[in-house]
């Protein structure tokens, strides 16, 4: 999608007694997230309502809370694979149009050239050589998708115990001291991320004059039956799957990565206080139906399997006392597998 096709949501909105510093993520040419302050060439602007609150809401409890699992590296190459296979697909149903001609010019030979016959039916001999090869992705998505359930099956059986850890967060340094991890789990690093949350559906079609029986905005699918919700729908803008399968009725245990989203580095020395690199020039949390700033810490723990398994809480970043402008989002992808993150 061309960002700058698309129509910039602008509202006004009472924030009360909060506290928020100024920020712009992105520019107009791009995705942007501005907070500003009301100015009188904002009159002409729509006011709605809209709660501003800095304590993480229940549904970033839900689902950005708890522990989570990387999804199957299979994924990543069923996904890296299909291209090339459609064009090894693409280009054999081709040949075999042509392939009379490529017989009489001595290109091909009459191994891979003609047809089986297998019942009834001739199929190209050349698309049994280059048809299982097409379906190698598939194979390869089944199989993850088979091994990610199981591994959520048996987290949500057998839960982990919540890690202990002390944590002391402010713009200038952060820091982080595990006091004690679950049996079974070794500590292996930790860091600190941030990003933009998806907005809730309704404030949005209301920022841009639309209801929810007319047409969604671009990007924004139709709403979805209730049962049907994901941890990112439930917010809920329902832009469609973020995550491989998941257990419909048990808590996903694969996060969802958030669209506009930035990280520290890892650290693994918990020896000399564990402190933790924080994304420079981000604003503090803040959390509105439309705009939410959210921060998190990350536990990552090694199982007996030798298997990531990771710890995701909530924490609260105060709020710069310069104004953020960063230039460029830095988009990540809606797929957790290929997010990155």
């Amino acid at each position: 999608m061309d960002p700058s096709s698309v129509p910039i949501a602008e509202v006004v909105i009472d924030i009360n007694d909060v506290d928020v510093t100024e920020f712009k993520i992105g520019n107009e040419a791009d995705w942007i997230v501005e907070w500003r302050k009301f100015s009188p060439v904002d009159d002409t602007i729509p006011h709605i309502e809209c709660d501003v609150v800095t304590e993480p809401p229940s549904f970033i409890q839900r689902s950005r809370s708890g522990w989570y699992i990387d999804p199957d590296p299979l994924h990543t190459i069923s996904r890296r694979l299909i291209l090339p296979t459609v064009s090894l697909l693409i280009i054999s149903l081709f040949v075999h149009a042509i392939e009379p001609g490529l017989v009489e010019q001595g290109i091909i030979s009459q191994a891979v050239a003609g047809s089986i016959s297998i019942g009834p039916l001739d199929y190209p001999r050349l698309l049994f050589f280059t048809f299982p090869i097409f379906l190698i992705p598939l194979l390869f998505r089944t199989i993850a998708n088979f091994r990610d359930m199981a591994r959520q099956a048996y987290i949500n059986s057998n839960p982990y115990d919540v890690p202990v850890a002390e944590f002391s967060i402010n713009r200038e340094r952060s820091s982080v001291r595990v006091i004690s991890t679950p049996h079974g789990l070794s500590l292996n690093r930790a860091r600190i991320q941030v990003g933009v949350a998806v907005p809730e559906r309704s404030t949005v079609l209301k920022s841009l004059s639309r209801t929810e029986l007319g047409q969604p905005s671009p990007g924004m699918s139709t709403r979805l039956p209730e049962k049907r919700l994901a941890a990112g729908d439930e917010a809920g803008i329902g832009v469609g799957e973020a995550t491989p399968m998941q257990s419909s009725s048990r808590r996903g245990v694969i996060l969802e990565p958030m669209r506009i989203m930035d990280s520290g580095e890892w650290t693994s020395d918990f020896d000399n206080g564990g402190i933790l690199d924080s994304p420079n020039q981000w604003p503090g949390t803040i959390y509105s139906s439309l705009i939410a700033i959210h921060w998190e810490a990350i536990l990552e723990f090694i199982d007996n399997n030798g298997d990531v398994i990771k710890w995701v809480t909530p924490i609260l970043m105060p709020q710069s006392d310069e104004v953020t402008n960063i230039d460029d989002a830095p988009i990540r992808s809606g797929r957790a597998e290929l997010s990155s993150y």
